[in-house]
């Protein structure tokens, strides 16, 4: 759901236009169709600017040439929210790239899962292949060369839905280290008479109520219209942190049984680094954070912002 809704359809809600919204956001709603962001490639990640797929104009049409790789849903989506390159040699590699809303059963396309991964694993995590792919120029979603903003929109949304699934690895975290701590004895009392145990756990509560307050005033911006990048970024990168330094304590706490699957936390420990990596790695958000502090960085308005939450018009039939 972080993938489908975060990536893929709040893009189109932001960037498309009412026939785009109409023929793929509908759907996706009302979760007759699942989607997907395709944006990482092999050899391109936080260097986003300098991808390598191609899209050739032929006409009305895009021909689509190159891989996408660590794509979420990529083996089971029905529609990708897609950047490509679509000009060469401006001087300026992020004013060449376009973004287009693929349906993934055209022909050229192939897809696979990547197998072996430390976590997420109930998860679909793979690749795309594009092979001469024809996508419509209806599809593009906003304007010829306004991919790479297109794309760190999604990202403000992506990121969005990643430190709130971060706060809950916390939280789940901490549930299971509270609970642990007071049925275990050690010495001849629970261990969470032990004050070692206590500033772990407390570390934890004091995480989760930070990360709480910081994705939950991100989605307050959201609901008002206002732009909301550093907030999302601040969110994403110490949610998922502390979300991994609370699982690491939550194993501590449960000791050898932490290390077995007989108890979720090794579970919370393996899923919770992917997020630390993916949809911006936290060196990236750190850099972020850094330029916004030093007064380096100022968000420019964007040819479509995201529109402010109406409840009444939101809510008509």
């Amino acid at each position: 759901m972080s993938v489908h809704t975060g990536l893929c359809a709040m893009s189109i809600f932001q960037w498309g236009t009412e026939e785009q919204k109409q023929k793929f956001l509908v759907p996706l709603a009302s979760g007759k169709k699942l989607g997907a962001g395709a944006f990482t490639e092999p050899g391109a990640g936080s260097d986003f600017a300098n991808i390598r797929t191609t899209g050739k104009r032929d006409g009305d049409d895009f021909i689509l040439n190159g891989e996408k790789m660590w794509i979420s849903l990529a083996s089971i989506a029905d529609y990708a929210l897609v950047t490509v390159r679509t000009r060469s040699g401006t001087g300026k590699p992020s004013s060449e790239l376009t973004s287009f809303i693929v349906d993934l059963t055209s022909p050229g396309i192939t897809r696979g899962d990547i197998h072996g991964k430390l976590g997420v694993r109930a998860g679909s995590t793979g690749w795309i292949n594009f092979q001469d792919v024809r996508v419509p120029a209806a599809n593009m979603i906003g304007e010829e060369g306004e991919g790479f903003k297109v794309t760190m929109s999604a990202f403000d949304n992506g990121r969005y839905t990643v430190a709130s699934g971060a706060t809950g690895i916390i939280r789940a975290s901490l549930e299971a280290s509270v609970k642990y701590a007071q049925e275990r004895e050690t010495f001849g009392t629970p261990i969470a008479q032990h004050q070692l145990i206590q500033a772990k756990i407390a570390r934890m509560a004091l995480d989760y109520e930070a990360a709480r307050l910081l994705y939950l005033q991100a989605g307050w911006c959201k609901n008002e219209g206002i732009r909301n990048t550093k907030q999302t970024g601040a969110a994403k990168w110490y949610a998922t942190d502390a979300s991994f330094a609370a699982a690491n304590e939550a194993i501590q706490i449960h000791g050898a049984y932490g290390f077995s699957d007989e108890y979720d936390v090794e579970r919370y420990l393996r899923n919770s680094k992917g997020a630390v990596i993916y949809e911006g790695s936290n060196e990236i958000q750190r850099l972020i954070q850094a330029s916004y502090a030093l007064g380096w960085r100022e968000d420019r308005p964007l040819r479509k912002e995201l529109p402010a939450y109406n409840e009444a018009e939101w809510q008509e039939e």
